[in-house]
């Protein structure tokens, strides 16, 4: 829709202004230490060659720590092309080991299929009927694993970097993704920001069904 196409033009203009304006410590979504998906993706167990995308990976150094991990096999995607730049600087020669997508999550269109699929606080930015059912779609198609995804819970924020958000708990994230992933677990979280505040999140681990006989 038009409606659509102008939310996607002003969406992909806020985030390039904000990865090119502000440093990590100015953003409330940076991470002290090891992040939090990281853990739970560790207690996958998964191989090491499973092909592993983070949605809306930005500059985030999970892939950082995926790498550190030895996982050699993944793709990161952003629709800011100026947190891409950062997180390849940042990585310098490692960065020619990621697959680098600059893309709306919604424009997406996969080649292959994942093992893995991780969203951290990008899902959430869906706010219309037809962009969490495109979404949905996407991940049914090309997701062969496990998903991660984590999203601002109930209890959480209205809105993220200015722009409103989608708050969800786990009954009502498990039930966007049904019936081609089954939740598997849930577990609430608290993000301690650089400026001192918290924000409550929800995380949810599902599981492909596709993958059952």
């Amino acid at each position: 829709s038009t409606r659509g196409y102008k939310i996607l033009l002003m969406s992909k203009e806020h985030w390039e202004n904000v990865f090119a304006v502000k440093s990590p410590q100015e953003v409330s979504w940076t991470q002290e230490g090891e992040p939090f998906s990281l853990g739970l993706i560790r207690t996958l167990n998964i191989s090491k060659s499973t092909p592993i995308i983070d949605i809306g990976g930005g500059d985030s150094d999970l892939v950082d720590y995926l790498l550190k991990d030895g996982f050699i096999d993944i793709t990161v995607l952003d629709i800011s092309g100026a947190a891409l730049s950062k997180a390849k600087e940042r990585l310098e020669d490692k960065a020619a080991k990621v697959k680098w997508i600059e893309s709306n999550i919604t424009d997406f269109v996969p080649d292959r299929t994942f093992g893995l699929w991780h969203d951290r606080a990008a899902f959430h930015f869906l706010t219309e009927e037809a962009q969490i059912k495109k979404y949905s779609e996407i991940v049914s198609k090309n997701v062969t694993g496990e998903m991660i995804i984590g999203t601002f819970s109930k209890t959480g924020p209205l809105k993220c970097s200015g722009l409103p958000i989608s708050q969800y708990d786990e009954s009502t994230l498990a039930a966007v993704f049904e019936p081609s992933f089954e939740l598997k677990s849930a577990i609430n979280h608290i993000h301690t920001t650089p400026f001192g505040t918290t924000q409550d999140f929800i995380f949810c681990l599902l599981g492909s069904t596709a993958q059952r006989p």
